[in-house]
């Protein structure tokens, strides 16, 4: 550009070269702006592009190059600020997006049960979390079944259930059998509790065992006992129960797990498979039965301050210990209250407090979601639980390679003695 001007002043002293002979590409960049300034050496004038054409202007260079400058910076800024306009479109689509799903979400949801006036049976109902869910339901003014294996525990339950009964309608029946034993003594008790009580609106599958220890120390035996409390005891009432259900066309049906049923832990070779096996069933049943609007719980409670809590610690491994403090330990009414609220709502998963909230949203897989505002904190969470889940296995592997070299440790000084 350069040479074209100073070789058309060279041919034509005294005049203005046209602007088409020095600019080949007009604001095709900055430098392409700046070039349509330019000072003749003889008149002093200015060339600038105006809105339509090119006109020759007397003024002087710093102000041409500053206007010029302003032009193509306003030009130019439209395109420096459509990312962000397109960013700030984004963003207000997926707001009224997540707001549209927060309306349209109870359409989805089932109905919540109505529990007053309700048969609720519980197994495992005669201590811990079973009678706490009996309890909570009969508050609701539910009648209530409570089926366990010990009978003078059951009658001992009956009594403290009654005390908070809201009306003199309701009534406690109380059923004496092992439900894991034998199906066909299951389902005629349960045959039994309908025809006095009406038929069944929620079952609570809260028969259960605990046995913690090393893979190795576990006698073979029990790893068949805790397969057939905490799996078939789940299977054989709510066997007994379904018919009638799909017949009436509604009803509940809860699974009461753990979080050793989400996540394999130290000690738990032979209780966290009995207990990861009920959410197979769940999963499995729920797709089977909601057609007929019939809804599956499966509730996964923490440690919980029970009389089998107690029992179990007994022969807990230190490494066990130590990891299950990391989540403590809660009540047994806190718990049932939970429980029953998302059985109640017809919510898949019920899970207590942040860890058990993590937990659940980690390791809800393909699990059927009955609610569109559970399944979009799903997916937002995700990644963030999965990274605080890393640090939580990487403290429990550090929990138990401590504990392996503070024991081999003790064993050599054993040895030294």
């Amino acid at each position: 550009q350069r040479y074209r001007l100073e070789n058309y002043k060279y041919q034509n002293p005294g005049t203005a070269p046209p602007l088409r002979s020095v600019i080949r590409h007009p604001l095709s960049g900055l430098s392409s702006a700046l070039s349509l300034c330019y000072r003749t050496s003889e008149a002093g004038l200015l060339v600038s592009k105006q809105a339509n054409d090119c006109q020759i202007s007397p003024m002087s260079s710093e102000e041409g190059l500053s206007s010029t400058i302003t032009d193509w910076l306003f030009i130019n800024s439209w395109w420096l600020l459509l990312p962000f306009i397109m960013l700030l479109v984004v963003a207000a689509f997926i707001v009224a997006f997540v707001l549209l799903l927060y309306m349209i979400s109870p359409l989805i949801s089932p109905k919540p049960l109505k529990l007053n006036g309700a048969h609720v049976v519980v197994t495992g109902g005669s201590s811990g979390i079973g009678k706490s869910i009996a309890v909570e339901c009969y508050r609701q003014g539910a009648f209530i079944t409570l089926v366990a294996r010990d009978e003078a525990k059951l009658l001992q339950a009956k009594k403290e259930v009654e005390k908070f009964a809201i009306n003199d309608k309701q009534v406690v029946l109380c059923i004496s059998v092992d439900v894991s034993s034998d199906y066909s003594q299951v389902e005629s008790v349960i045959k039994q509790a309908q025809e006095k009580l009406g038929p069944v609106d929620m079952l609570v599958n809260c028969a259960g065992l605990a046995i913690s220890g090393k893979f190795e120390d576990v006698e073979v035996d029990r790893f068949k006992k805790l397969m057939e409390v905490n799996y078939l005891g789940s299977v054989y009432p709510t066997r007994a129960v379904i018919t009638t259900m799909k017949e009436r066309r509604m009803g509940r049906i809860m699974f009461v797990s753990s979080q050793a049923g989400q996540i394999g832990l130290f000690g738990y070779t032979a209780y966290s498979p009995s207990k990861f096996a009920l959410r197979g069933l769940a999963e499995s049943l729920q797709m089977e039965i909601k057609p007929y609007n019939i809804y599956v719980t499966v509730a996964y409670p923490p440690d919980t301050e029970t009389p089998g809590l107690a029992e179990e610690n007994k022969t807990k491994p230190l490494e066990t210990k130590l990891i299950s403090e990391t989540s403590g330990v809660c009540q047994p009414d806190q718990v049932a209250k939970i429980i029953v609220r998302d059985a109640v709502q017809g919510n898949f998963n019920s899970s207590v407090g942040p860890d058990g909230y993590m937990l659940s949203a980690l390791t809800c897989g393909m699990s059927p979601v009955t609610s569109i505002t559970e399944g979009l904190q799903q997916i937002v969470t995700m990644g963030l639980f999965r990274t605080i889940a890393l640090f939580y296995l990487g403290s429990f592997d550090s929990i138990v390679r401590r504990c392996m070299i503070q024991r081999e440790q003790s064993k050599a000084a054993d040895k030294r003695e």
